[in-house]
């Protein structure tokens, strides 16, 4: 039996997820659009960015904690939602929520998760944040969106940069379905996982619950799968985004943002905060990083709203990298789902764990004791464009 502490990275957790998730879940997060250069872009810019090692200061009393959409938290980071975590581990997604909670970060729902917003609710008991997809059919839209309200969802995160799906070519290869089809590949894979069976068998939760039984003609996994292909809204404008922020009245955060122009259209139509984001790579092919499209949309928006990030994020150090490049906050996504698939709930935690002790080491080697203060300076110059500014942050 592999312990925690025996877990010392993010990639030991992934190896575990390879080795215990079945092919077609495992591929599903860990792959991207096309070639996957931009998958690898978001990882390949970010280890690029290098550090400023400073000594001869007092580094004792060290503070990671910050707040997030005035929510304080124990470091700047969230949960980003995920469709299918609750096949990567049985009820996945209120595991991850628990995990979330217990650690003090935001825990996000996906639309296409697999518990649902009440499943959720009703076994963590504290506010998390919900994601949505704008569909074509707006009176499920708006029931979905006052689902997410009455559950005491704190924020709303609004994706919009999959109005077509990107092609992924693994789940092509492996017949991607929610639950496996019994193929023969399938069938042999699934024998050599027998604790994820074992897992699925003990739980009820095996579809979309957000949408089973909440969609008219919508009863089984064949309907459903028709249907969500055809719900992708295509007219999707600003305007929708509008139309969002008037039924909602808590936080709203739009998600998919790599220009300045589109953040401050978010901005203009009401978003309390944006994050820069290309769908982990798994959308665009050939669009930059993430970590690439920051520092412009800071110097754009970067007082009008919280900017968050995700894509590529693995570590503690690069969560300090993005926060010293003007990020409020940042996303994780495929490392969390790596330490559910590989230990479940445990998994999690010891992701979010180290992550943290990376964070606040790296804090430390370069000379710093506050999340709140750290800028551009702990970051090599020739790294940086050359006219970015050396600013410091404030909660």
């Amino acid at each position: 039996m592999t312990r925690p502490e025996m877990i010392t990275c993010i990639e030991d957790l992934r190896q575990l997820a390879k080795r215990r998730v079945p092919r077609m879940f495992y591929d599903y997060v860990d792959s991207g659009a096309y070639t996957e250069a931009t998958y690898r872009a978001n990882e390949r810019d970010l280890a690029r960015l290098g550090f400023v090692q400073r000594v001869g200061r007092n580094i004792a009393g060290r503070r990671l904690e910050s707040h997030v959409l005035g929510v304080p938290v124990r470091m700047p980071l969230a949960l980003a939602p995920t469709g299918l975590a609750g096949m990567q581990r049985a009820d996945g997604e209120i595991l991850a929520a628990r995990a979330a909670r217990d650690f003090g970060i935001p825990f996000t729902l996906s639309t296409v998760s697999i518990c649902s917003i009440e499943d959720v609710a009703a076994e963590t008991g504290n506010p998390f944040w919900f994601q949505l997809y704008v569909m074509k059919d707006r009176g499920f839209i708006e029931r979905l969106v006052g689902r997410a309200h009455a559950a005491g969802c704190s924020a709303l995160v609004v994706t919009v940069d999959l109005q077509v799906q990107g092609q992924r070519h693994k789940d092509i290869l492996n017949g991607l379905s929610t639950p496996p089809k019994p193929s023969l590949r399938n069938l042999i894979n699934l024998a050599t996982k027998p604790r994820w069976c074992l897992g699925m068998l003990g739980t009820k939760r095996r579809s979309f619950g957000n949408i089973v039984g909440h969609v008219s003609g919508v009863s089984d996994v064949t309907s459903l799968a028709g249907w969500v292909a055809d719900q992708f809204d295509q007219t999707l404008t600003w305007e929708d985004i509008g139309w969002l922020r008037r039924i909602w009245d808590r936080k709203l955060i739009v998600k998919g943002i790599m220009t300045p122009d589109d953040a401050q259209a978010a901005v203009d139509q009401g978003a309390d905060a944006v994050i820069v984001s290309n769908h982990g790579g798994r959308q665009l092919d050939g669009a930059p990083s993430s970590v690439s499209a920051l520092p412009a949309i800071v110097a754009k928006i970067g007082s009008q709203a919280e900017i968050h990030i995700d894509g590529g994020i693995r570590s503690g150090q690069d969560l300090l990298r993005v926060r010293a490049l003007g990020a409020h906050a940042a996303y994780i996504g495929r490392p969390f789902l790596y330490g559910l698939g590989a230990m479940g709930e445990t998994g999690v935690r010891r992701c979010l764990e180290i992550m943290h002790r990376e964070l606040d080491i790296t804090m430390a080697l370069c000379g710093q004791t506050d999340i709140g203060q750290v800028d551009a300076s702990i970051l090599a110059a020739a790294d940086l464009p050359a006219d970015f500014p050396h600013t410091s942050m404030t909660d």
